[in-house]
């Protein structure tokens, strides 16, 4: 009679009921009721997916984008942003592809399979610290649309001061805490992000009516002959317009982010 170890097979039936994970399985699954991994995403629509990566992706860089053509001049201008949106897209296939693979549910959960505990806590302060900086530049654009904006000693008057006149309640501090209070940390409660798809269509929609605005403007105005025509190519006179080039690289850079969005942070 021998004595045999029960450890190799135990080893053997653990190694059977491994799942081998095809690599051209769908990210995403094809029916509604098909058993996925990933329950806390379980609920969220798709409607709501689409307005909430939408605004994620356009955002406030829509209205630097103008800027980086003026910087580039528009044919280089147009490949760049055609170029970084190729780029988005195939990070943010290879993030749910090898997420899928990974059995990993969050952005953080990601990096934290693939760069361990260090790796994760990195990418969290990265996303902070570029949530902040967002704030930041929404809160700049909504007291310069508001309450109006000085330069060079010239004051240009905002909505509240346009309708309404000068008073304590146009001021940029006033209108900057009451829409901190009464919008943004509301909307910062909220657990999930679908929950934001009613806000995300608005900015949509309303990031839709700038650009027609913006265009419908621009076109009339080359018409008239009031401005001038685009140019194709910068203008490279010297290296400080050399290294002015590089002022747009941020606005490109993150001009189609939205992968913390794509994921769970």
């Amino acid at each position: 009679m021998t004595i045999t170890s029960i450890e190799p097979v135990k080893e053997r039936r653990s190694r059977k009921k491994k799942q081998i994970v095809d690599e051209r399985a769908p990210l995403l699954p094809s029916k509604q009721d098909e058993e996925v991994g990933f329950d806390e995403f379980n609920g969220a629509s798709f409607t709501g997916a689409v307005f909430n990566l939408s605004t994620t992706i356009v955002g406030a860089g829509i209205m630097a984008l103008p800027a980086t053509m003026k910087v580039l001049g528009l044919g280089p201008g147009i490949i760049m942003i055609i170029f970084m949106a190729f780029l988005t897209e195939t990070s943010i296939e290879m993030l749910l592809r090898f997420s899928k693979a990974g059995k990993s549910a969050s952005y953080g959960g990601l990096m934290g399979v693939a760069f361990g505990k260090a790796g994760r806590m990195l990418l969290q302060i990265c996303v902070v610290i570029n949530n902040v900086g967002v704030l930041v530049v929404y809160m700049i654009i909504i007291g310069d649309v508001l309450s109006g904006t000085s330069a060079s000693g010239v004051h240009h008057a905002g909505l509240l001061e346009g309708w309404f006149g000068v008073h304590w309640w146009s001021g940029r501090f006033f209108v900057l805490v009451v829409t901190t209070l009464a919008i943004f940390a509301p909307l910062a409660c909220f657990k999930r992000v679908d929950s934001l798809r009613f806000t995300s269509a608005l900015s949509v929609a309303l990031a839709v009516v700038f650009v027609v605005i913006t265009a419908g403007i621009t076109i009339v105005k080359i018409f008239n002959g009031s401005i001038a025509m685009p140019r194709w190519l910068p203008v490279v006179n010297d290296m400080t317009a050399f290294f002015k080039l590089f002022t747009v690289v941020p606005v490109l850079v993150t001009a189609y982010i939205c992968h913390y969005n794509g994921m769970n942070t």
